[in-house]
Parts: structure tokens; sequence; C-alpha cells
């Protein structure tokens, strides 16, 4: 059989023996206490809650009034404690409700919408309403993503179940335990997009193939719905690499999937936007692989939007005493290394790991040798090495030409150099100083727009 894939690329240790026979299994923060980020994907949101309230499980707690704003919604019952900044992934302050539950169990759940009886703009509003976004780490919002505009029609939905990143395993678990949350999930998809569906499955998860062409068949959505399998390689998940590998189609730089008739979502994403018709269930809980050789019996949880990590230590899961060295909020490809457990899950949050001394790679930088090796390995087609030297020299622009904006910071380049130079978290802060440019230009012609309209 024919395995597809695309050019370059890398091949770490996969490490996903560690959780893959592991079932997801409930688990609830010790502390009784959640916080959920105000914003997680879309527009900025503003708390509709105030400290003291009183909430319900998938009562909205925070919105804006923008296309691009997604809901948030209080994954527990229970009441506000405090509104403020908290640490969430990649160590930054961002803005959170706390809210300490009770034992209620009260619910505000939509009702059950047939998603074949409703409109296109009624299953568009049901998804946005219940919140969702992608759940493979970019939070962009479903509802926006299954909306293009007008001259962009879709040929195929791709769910990208590729779940490349070494360690995780949270996507193959949930295709195996509950196959007909994920076909049903598409088969919306494909009625409000009128496309046809691919899963692109990589060949490491060759059994669940059987089991969803099964469910497939069961549907009757043979003639809708097929399962590729490609070529278990890393970044093989990125967007533009499931395309290229299902439909050898590249997308240009610049350019999305809907500009070559695609849209891709995660499984995580697919079966929350089944729960949301069948059930009514806003995105309020996910499961997330935690795993690495510091965790005692690595393992695949679904817990609550807002749950801490060190509240499920060690109730959930226990830790080698002494062991961990790096706790990674995601994996260790394209991860943010935390300096702390104490952040939330949110919904982008696909698993946590743990690293060993033994696992991780504590060393200094060595001096470029211009070997080449990040070039020949980056999937991008980029030259990682002059993007940073003009990065080093404060040349931003030269490195805009040279792909600064274009790299997807899969690792593949850092993995591969052998001067153990920080290619990524370097080109990570060029980004970083690209949008704040941007975000500051965008001010000066907004206060600007702002004087002309007072003048006139």
């Amino acid at each position: 059989m024919k395995l597809h894939t695309f050019k370059r690329g890398i091949h770490p240790k996969e490490n996903k023996e560690l959780s893959n026979q592991c079932p997801i299994t409930d688990a609830f923060p010790a502390s009784k206490t959640v916080t959920i980020p105000v914003t997680m994907g879309g527009a900025p949101n503003q708390p509709v809650v105030k400290v003291g309230d009183l909430v319900s499980k998938g009562q909205i707690i925070a919105n804006g009034d923008k296309f691009m704003n997604c809901p948030v919604h209080s994954s527990v019952s229970g009441k506000v404690k405090k509104i403020g900044s908290f640490m969430v992934t990649g160590n930054g302050m961002a803005p959170c409700i706390v809210i300490e539950a009770d034992d209620e169990n009260r619910t505000s759940f939509m009702e059950p919408l047939d998603p074949f009886a409703c409109t296109k703009e009624e299953a568009l509003d049901r998804i946005k309403n219940a919140g969702i976004v992608g759940m493979g780490g970019a939070s962009f919002p479903a509802h926006v993503k299954l909306n293009p505009p007008k001259d962009k029609k879709i040929d195929y939905v791709l769910v990208n179940a590729a779940e490349c990143e070494p360690y995780l395993t949270c996507d193959e678990r949930t295709m195996a335990e509950t196959p007909d949350r994920l076909i049903d999930g598409l088969s919306i998809i494909l009625h409000i997009s009128g496309a046809l569906g691919i899963i692109a499955l990589e060949d490491n998860k060759a059994y669940i193939k059987p089991i969803l062409e099964k469910e497939i068949a069961d549907k009757k959505l043979a003639n809708k719905i097929a399962v590729c399998l490609v070529k278990t390689k890393y970044p093989q998940g990125s967007e533009k690499f499931i395309v290229a590998s299902c439909l050898g189609i590249e997308i240009p730089s610049a350019k999305l999937p809907a500009d070559a008739g695609c849209i891709i979502s995660n499984v995580g994403t697919v079966c929350a936007i089944s729960d949301a018709f069948r059930l009514g269930k806003p995105l309020i809980e996910r499961a997330l692989t935690i795993s690495g050789s510091a965790v005692e019996k690595p393992c695949n949880l679904k817990v609550p939007v807002g749950t801490l990590i060190s509240d499920l230590i060690p109730t959930a899961f226990t830790l080698k005493e002494g062991e961990a060295v790096k706790c990674i909020s995601g994996g260790p490809m394209m991860g943010f290394a935390m300096s702390s457990y104490n952040f939330p899950v949110a919904k982008g949050t696909s698993g946590v790991t743990f690293l060993t001394e033994k696992e991780t790679f504590l060393t200094q930088e060595d001096q470029c040798i211009s070997c080449g090796k990040c070039a020949s390995t980056c999937a991008m087609q980029l030259s990682p090495v002059l993007i940073v030297r003009e990065l080093k020299a404060g040349n931003v622009e030269k490195a805009k030409k040279f792909g600064l904006m274009d790299c997807i910071e899969c690792g593949c380049c850092a993995f591969v150099c052998p001067a153990n130079i920080r290619l990524v978290q370097r080109i990570r802060l060029g980004k970083g100083i690209v949008r704040a440019k941007m975000a500051e230009e965008r001010a000066k012609a907004e206060a600007a727009k702002a004087q002309a309209a007072k003048n006139n």
C-alpha cells in the first residue's frame, strides 16, 4: 500500500508506547477550583460574570461582540472567586476567571439540535455558541474556519488525525474509543460545507483504520468519507503537509488551506462539534496526554477546562521523585517549557510532558558551522540559519524576506542542529517583534482615524 507523505521532515523518537494503550479516564482538580482563561482563541473576550456570582456548568462567562469572538463557558458549577491575571501556557499572564466548584452540578447546556434539519447559519451559530475552537493547539474559532469567503470553494474537509508530536496520544485514544463521535462530527461538517471528507491517519496508528471504516460503513458514508494512511514523519500534522500528503497540493506562502479548497480540523474539534449538536454541550472539557519518563504511570485524562496541572498531582498522576527537570505544555517539539506546574488546561492543551534529564537536551549553544542541515531538513523549504543570522544582526525586514513569518515553529531545524542553536526560540522572538510593530501601526492608524472623525 502506498503511503502518502511530504518532502523533508524528520523522524524523532515517538515514545507513544508510554500512553497509547491507556484509556481516557476522567479526572477532577483536587482543589475543586478551575482557572479559566477569558480568551482561548479568536478576538479578546471580556468577562460577563463578576466575583460572587453563582454559575452553572456550560454557562457563558466571557464573550465579545466581534465575528472572531468565541465564547468561554464555565466548566463546573460553582461560585466565581476571583477575576485576574494568572500564568498560562507560554509563561505569560492572561485574564482568567477562578471558579470554585460546588456539589450541585448545575448545567446550562443548549437544547440538542438536528444538524441535518437546521440551516447552515443555525449550524454555524451552534458551533460558535458552543465555544468550539481548534483543539490541536492553534485554537482558531471553528465557526470562522467553517465559513470561508464566498470565493473560496471547499472541496475537502481533512481531519488531522496524524498526531505526529512525540509522546501525545489523546487523539489516538479518542479515535479508538469513540469513533462514532468522530464520524458523526465529520458528517456534520460535510453537511455544512458540501465537501468530501478525508481522515489523515499516520501509519503508526494503522490499527484504527478498520475501526473508522466500519463506522463509516455503518453510517452509510463510504461515498463521502475516506481514511488516508500517511507516512509517520514529523511534522506530518501541520496543515500544509496534511494537504500535500493527502491531495498532492502545495499551499503557497501566505495562503491558507481554504485557498486550496480545504478545511482542516483536529480530531478533538470534530468530536466537540458532534457533542454540541447531539448533547447541546459546549466545549468545557478535553482529553489530554500526561507523559514523559518522569511520570510514574503516563496516562490520558479528560479534565474540565481551567484545571491547573498542579491540581492533578498526585491524585490523577504522580511524578518520579526528583526526576522531572522540564515540564512542557504540549509535546517536546512544539510545546512550551513551563516555569511552574500552576498553569491551566486550555481548549488547545493536547498534553503535558514531564521530561527527565536523559530525555531533554540541556546544553550550551556553539558557533554556527554553516553546515546547512537546518535548511535541508526544513519542510517549509526555508533557511533557518539565514533567518536567525539576520535577526541577530537586527535586520528584521531582511529576516522576513528569508521567510520569518512562514516558519511553523515545528522544531525540525533545532532538532538536527549540531551546534545546538535555539533556532525556534530566536524565530519566535523575531515574530514577536514583527507582530508588536504591526500592532503599533494598527493602533496609530486607528488613533488617526478617530482623530479625523473627531475633527469632522
